[in-house]
Formats: C-alpha cells, sequence, structure tokens
C-alpha cells in the first residue's frame, strides 16, 4: 500500500502539464562552464542620444517579455541527474534584476566601452536567476550610449539570440504605447515532480526512436541519401585528427576577457563578392577574418606560413523554427590559408575550400551526432561535455561565427540603433573567437580575446578592416566605377 501510495503522489505532481526540457546541445552549454570558460553570447549596441530614463525604459521594455516565456524562465536541474534540466518560470522575477544602468568616465571614448564590455562579459550569469541581462551604457562620446545584451548560450544560438533581443526593440521610433505588463509565473514543479517526469520520459523514449524509425522506413530513398550524406560528412570528419600547428591561438584561459570591433560596409562586401562569381558574402567575410589574423599572428611574432583551422558554426534550423529559443546549430571545419599573401588569392581559395565543405556535408554529419547525444542519460552527456572542456582543443585554433540581423533600422525607447556588434563566448583552449553580426547595411565584427594572452584583438580588428579594403581596392582596379566617398568608418582605433 505504501509503493502504491507513493506511486500514486509521484503521477499526482507530474499532472502540472508537459515540462520544457533543455534539448542535449543547450545542456551541454551549461556543463560546458566553468570558472574560466563563461558561455553566455552577447551584443552591443551603439544608440543616438541621449539614453531614456531607466524607469521609462522599464515601463517600456516589461511588457515585450511576455513575447518571449525565456526572460522570465530560469534553470532548473532534476535531482540526482535523473533527467535533462527543464526551464520554469522563476517566482521571484525582478526586471530590475537585469536591466542594469552604468557610465563610462569622461570623454567616453570607445576604448572605455570596449573595458567595460570585457569586465562585464568576464562575469558568469547567476543560475539562480533568468540567465539574461541587460546594460545600459551612458557617457559615450558624441551624446550616444549604448546596450550590453547577454545571454547564456543555453537559451539560444546566435539565429535564435538576435530574436530575442530584437522582441526588445521596437521597429519603429514612436510605437504605439505598451499595454500593462502582466504576468504571473506558474507553479514551480517539486524535486520528486522533476524526477518522475524525467523518469517517465526516459521509459517512452525507445517507443519514440521506434516511431522514428518506422517513419524513415516509410520513406527509403529519401534515407538513403540522408544517410549517405551523413557518411560522406563523418568522412570528412576524419581530417580533424590532423592537429594544426601550435599557436598563441590556442591554451589555458583565463575568466578575463578583452573585446573588441571592426565594421565593414554591406554594399562593400557584397561588391566585393559580385567581382568573384564562385564567391559568396560568408566567403568574402571568412576571407577578410583570415587576413586579420594573418596580421595579428604576424606581429606576434608567429610565422604565418600556415594555416588556421576555425570551426565555423552552421545553422540547421527549419524555416518553421525561426524564433524559437534554442540551439539548432550544426559545424564545419575550415582552413583559413593565411600563407596566401595576395588578398584576391586569399578569397579564392577559402570559397574554394567552403565549396568543398559544405559539398562534403559536414554540417549533416554534426547534426546527426547530435542528435545520437539525445539518447545518452543525463550523467554521461554532462560528463562527458566536463571532460572534453578539459582536455586541450587539439583540432580548432579558433571560432568563427555569422549571424544575420535586420536590414532596416531598430529603435529603443525612441532612440535609433545605430549599429550593433556581436560578442561570442570562449571556451576549451580557444583564445580568441570571431562573431559577425549585419545590420541595416553594416556588418559589425566582434572579436573576443582571452585578457590574460599575449594576442592584441584589437590588432585583429584593424586587420579585419585593413583586408576588406584591399579586396575593395582590387575590385576597383580591375573594373573601375564611381563611387561616392565615403566617410571614416574606423571603430577598432585605439581612441
Amino acid at each position: 500500500m505504501r509503493a502504491l501510495g507513493a506511486a500514486s503522489t509521484l503521477l499526482a505532481e507530474t499532472k502540472e502539464g508537459p515540462l520544457d526540457r533543455l534539448s542535449p546541445m543547450d545542456t551541454s552549454f551549461l556543463h560546458v562552464e566553468d570558472d574560466v570558460s563563461h558561455m553566455h553570447l552577447g551584443l552591443i549596441a551603439l544608440f543616438e542620444g541621449p539614453p531614456p530614463p531607466h524607469e521609462e525604459l522599464l515601463a517600456r521594455l516589461a511588457p515585450k517579455l511576455a513575447r518571449a516565456p525565456r526572460y522570465h524562465q530560469r534553470v532548473r536541474f532534476v535531482p540526482l541527474e535523473a533527467g535533462r534540466p527543464v526551464w520554469h518560470d522563476d517566482p521571484h522575477f525582478s526586471l530590475g534584476y537585469h536591466v542594469r544602468r552604468t557610465a563610462l568616465p569622461a570623454p567616453g571614448r570607445n576604448a572605455e566601452l570596449r573595458a567595460l564590455v570585457g569586465r562585464v562579459m568576464s562575469q558568469q550569469l547567476d543560475r539562480a536567476r533568468p540567465l539574461w541581462e541587460l546594460w545600459i551604457v551612458e557617457g559615450l562620446a558624441g551624446g550616444r550610449w549604448a546596450m550590453i545584451a547577454k545571454l547564456h548560450h543555453a537559451m539560444a544560438d546566435g539565429i535564435s539570440g538576435s530574436s530575442l533581443i530584437a522582441v526588445l526593440l521596437d521597429e519603429e521610433r514612436d510605437p504605439p504605447a505598451p499595454g500593462p505588463a502582466t504576468w504571473t509565473p506558474a507553479a514551480e514543479p517539486g524535486a520528486v515532480a522533476l524526477v518522475a517526469a524525467a523518469l517517465s520520459e526516459r521509459a517512452r523514449r525507445p517507443w519514440s526512436e521506434l516511431r522514428t524509425a518506422v517513419s524513415a522506413l516509410g520513406a527509403p530513398r529519401r534515407l538513403a541519401g540522408q544517410s549517405a550524406d551523413t557518411a560522406r560528412g563523418l568522412a570528412a570528419f576524419a581530417g580533424l585528427l590532423r592537429a594544426p600547428a601550435p599557436s598563441a591561438l590556442n591554451g589555458p584561459l583565463s575568466p578575463h576577457r578583452s573585446w573588441g570591433w571592426a565594421r565593414a560596409s554591406l554594399t562593400d562586401v557584397r561588391e566585393i563578392r559580385r567581382a568573384h562569381d564562385d564567391a559568396s558574402v560568408n566567403d568574402v567575410v571568412l576571407a577578410a577574418i583570415t587576413g586579420g589574423l594573418r596580421s595579428l599572428l604576424a606581429g606576434a611574432g608567429e610565422s604565418v606560413d600556415r594555416s588556421v583551422r576555425t570551426l565555423v558554426p552552421v545553422s540547421v534550423r527549419a524555416v518553421d523554427s525561426l524564433g524559437v529559443p534554442d540551439n539548432r546549430v550544426s559545424a564545419m571545419f575550415a582552413d583559413l590559408p593565411l600563407e596566401i599573401e595576395d588578398p584576391v588569392a586569399r578569397l579564392r581559395a577559402v570559397s574554394a575550400q567552403m565549396r568543398r565543405l559544405k559539398a562534403s556535408h559536414e554540417a549533416d554529419a554534426g547534426q546527426t551526432l547530435t542528435s545520437l547525444a539525445g539518447l545518452a542519460p543525463e550523467l554521461a552527456l554532462s560528463l562527458g561535455a566536463r571532460i572534453a572542456t578539459r582536455l586541450p582543443q587539439r583540432s580548432v585554433n579558433t571560432v568563427t561565427t555569422n549571424v544575420p540581423g535586420p536590414q532596416r533600422p531598430l529603435y529603443l525607447g525612441g532612440r535609433r540603433m545605430l549599429e550593433a556588434f556581436p560578442y561570442v563566448p570562449l571556451a576549451g583552449h580557444v583564445r580568441v573567437g570571431v562573431a559577425i553580426y549585419s545590420y541595416d547595411g553594416t556588418l559589425g565584427f566582434g572579436v573576443t580575446g582571452d585578457a590574460d594572452g599575449t594576442l592584441d584583438v584589437l590588432v585583429l580588428c584593424r586587420g579585419i578592416e585593413d583586408a576588406v579594403d584591399e579586396l575593395l581596392a582590387t575590385t576597383h582596379a580591375a573594373a573601375p566605377t564611381t563611387r561616392p566617398a565615403r566617410g571614416p568608418r574606423r571603430a577598432a582605433a585605439p581612441g
């Protein structure tokens, strides 16, 4: 009778509704985080001034959070690691805790803003609360102000993270007055309910996999094609066993971060792409980063007669999942040809390699391996993730991620967002990462570095901008055109 009573209690406590469980990939970003690897993404946006009053800003933001429940939710871990964690409403949610305000010392130069971003991003997010922060930064030169948005990678990948941040912004300067901010947290499940739900899900998992297999057998031609693509991708992964040459790009991490930015005109990048029919916009971006890395390592006294292997995240997000806050990414691994001095030859080499990588279906294989992780018990997933980050990542030198943003002006508190630059986290033994964010005709490059390392991220930022200029100059030399003079665009200068 006691056992029956216990079973009845379990069933009663799990009738609160389906739990919003983190995916295996989302969970991995929690497990790999430690005291030196802080797994949050970010976006640093510059706005026209003056900044809105703080209480007015909070009043504008509060109603918008209902459109993105993750802003109200915290992570609940399942006792005994019986299952993956779940998202659930924070009963003590306080908007004032998450939206913070600070100011730069006069005269509010770029150097002070970069230093502030480095300090903010060096601090882990509080796991007892929803995993995000928004910093409003006053006092930038020229009457401008900045927003530092900080989201844990468990909440979103680059694309869904961009969508989450866009929820807080307006598409017009004077939008309709926001409605009342009404939100009531759902009742939290107890520890017993969390364990019971995890065990029940695990018991149903084999049947779910069987249904998937039966569905696949109903479309054998498609299954055969997917299997062949995955097999080719796995074969391509074998080349990653060859470790790249040692570099200051890799080594033990400190908890401290440095950060800088570069910018390019999307019009210029598209002009370069059009001059090279086989190239894509992403190829031009990677070629510019290759030139920047060449400048970085040469300035540090390292040989550039080598390639640098970068992890390139690839979205596997279906159209019907746009805006869903989670991680749906795979990866390709590109060897950036630093040894090629000529910028045009460098672009052609990058473009040819990216075509080969896409044909090899590395991203398909990565997605398959990631989905298989969902079959492993939570304890095995957590142990595997923790071990992986403590072993040197000998196959990758850096990470390069490109996130498309809106090509129209956005506003916050009636102030126009002028430009935006992303922040990418560092983990394992990767000391430098580059993220790219497109917005309203511009490309913003955000470069993250280990502040205690020997490499200067500003050298990389200047090198990226120089590489774009070199490609643009060769394009004009090959086909002269009349173009309006561009204004100053240097964002990476020491000031």
